[in-house]
């Protein structure tokens, strides 16, 4: 991080130390971080990693990507009536220490065990099950369809929210726990969940679900109708040079390929969200870059269709308004009739959410959800006795925290389950 030595002691004393620790409530792998703060304040960097280290892999990707606004920060006693303590910089500032000086993630037993898990996806799902298993001495095989690790770290997250050398020498930290990795295969076309089955004592599904969800409007299919998580995923993007282009949600996926698709040279990027601003998941952080950076909101609006012969020329959206129903924990949106209108527009991306591949969850031969997600029990376990499930793929909740929580409690129960 580029903070100075004296603003990270002026954000580490902000905090004050509670003995309830809201905060730690707030975190997904509930980091003790008032603990961790304390240590900063002492200057004692390398003991403040190890304190961060007890709960999370991945400090210097999370302290930089989290929503922390909603999480941890959203919870500090200090925003109740100010400014809450900047976690997400001081996490990220002792994680950076970490790399920079050489402190490896503390095995938690030299005992080495006879048994092989294999990890699908080297996502921070896979990759915190990997390396919980690798330090309580488990012999771990990360397979991995690309030639690199880090799933949506590296695919979904564009190099302005991370840089993608320090998520290189964090997974290298990971790995050098011992973990063996297969590059370049993947699930269903190299290898079949059968015969991992067979070759390992247990088998841990974590390929995320990077697939974008339709909204199943006219139109959907034109040309120049994208997925925000494919154009984040591949790379691989239209010429944008003075196009207009609007892209459907309000996560952070919208964020990321709004700001993305503006600083490859689109004229106009609308984001269109369906509810109020406040209502939005993204990151409050990445919303004002948003605007920053000259994007433009469109809410209490809904997309209805796309228009065009071929490929994309005009969308039609109609007003909302936000209604409380009975039974409903939040106030819904509700199409305003008579409200539609049309705006020229050249290519649209839906990031709306997300789905796994539904062809190849299907040749897994495990049981699903109703909405196409890998069904598991309170264990992890899915309907194959030695295979577990866990972040998207299993309906997490889809930040990077959670997925990375998910790994960590699937790889408990798959030592509960190997050390029967």
């Amino acid at each position: 991080m580029s903070c100075s030595r004296e603003e990270i002691l002026e954000k580490a004393n902000h905090c004050l130390g509670c003995k309830v620790k809201m905060c730690k409530t707030g975190c997904p792998l509930e980091n003790d971080i008032t603990s961790f703060i304390q240590l900063v304040k002492e200057e004692n960097y390398e003991q403040a990693y190890y304190k961060l280290c007890e709960t999370t892999v991945l400090s210097p990707i999370c302290g930089r990507i989290c929503p922390h606004k909603s999480q941890c920060e959203g919870s500090c006693v200090r925003g109740i009536k100010g400014e809450s303590v900047n976690i997400g910089d001081l996490e990220a500032y002792i994680g950076d220490i970490g790399l920079k000086n050489g402190y490896a993630i503390p095995k938690k037993t030299n005992k080495k065990r006879k048994e092989k898990v294999a990890i699908v996806g080297g996502g921070p799902c896979g990759l915190t099950a990997a390396a919980n298993l690798a330090r309580n001495g488990y012999l771990v095989t990360i397979f991995e369809k690309y030639n690199k690790l880090g799933g949506i770290l590296r695919h979904g997250i564009p190099d302005f929210r991370l840089e993608k050398n320090i998520l290189d020498a964090q997974i290298q930290k990971i790995l050098d726990l011992g973990i063996e990795v297969v590059y370049g295969k993947s699930l269903g076309k190299d290898y079949t969940l059968d015969e991992l089955e067979e070759k390992y004592d247990a088998v841990f599904l974590a390929f995320g679900a990077n697939i974008s969800s339709k909204m199943g409007i006219q139109g959907e299919d034109l040309k120049g109708v994208y997925g925000g998580n494919e154009l984040l995923e591949y790379n691989n993007h239209p010429n944008y040079e003075g196009k207009k282009v609007a892209v459907i949600g309000g996560g952070n996926v919208a964020m990321d390929t709004s700001r993305t698709i503006k600083k490859l040279g689109a004229d106009e990027v609308t984001v269109i969200y369906r509810r109020a601003e406040k209502q939005m998941p993204a990151e409050r952080k990445e919303i004002q870059d948003a605007k920053n950076e000259g994007i433009n909101f469109l809410f209490k609006t809904n997309l209805v269709k796309v228009l065009g012969e071929k490929e994309v020329e005009e969308i039609e959206c109609i007003k909302t308004e936000l209604i409380k129903k009975e039974g409903e924990t939040r106030e819904v949106p509700v199409d305003i009739q008579g409200s539609n209108y049309k705006i020229k527009m050249d290519y649209v991306v839906m990031a709306v959410g997300s789905k796994p591949e539904e062809d190849l969850v299907k040749k897994l031969g495990v049981d699903l959800t109703k909405r196409g997600n890998i069904q598991i029990n309170e264990h992890y376990q899915t309907s194959k006795e030695k295979v577990f499930a866990g972040g998207d793929l299993s309906g997490t909740k889809a930040t990077v925290a959670w997925a990375s929580r998910s790994g960590r409690e699937a790889s408990n129960e798959i030592m509960n389950f190997l050390e029967k």
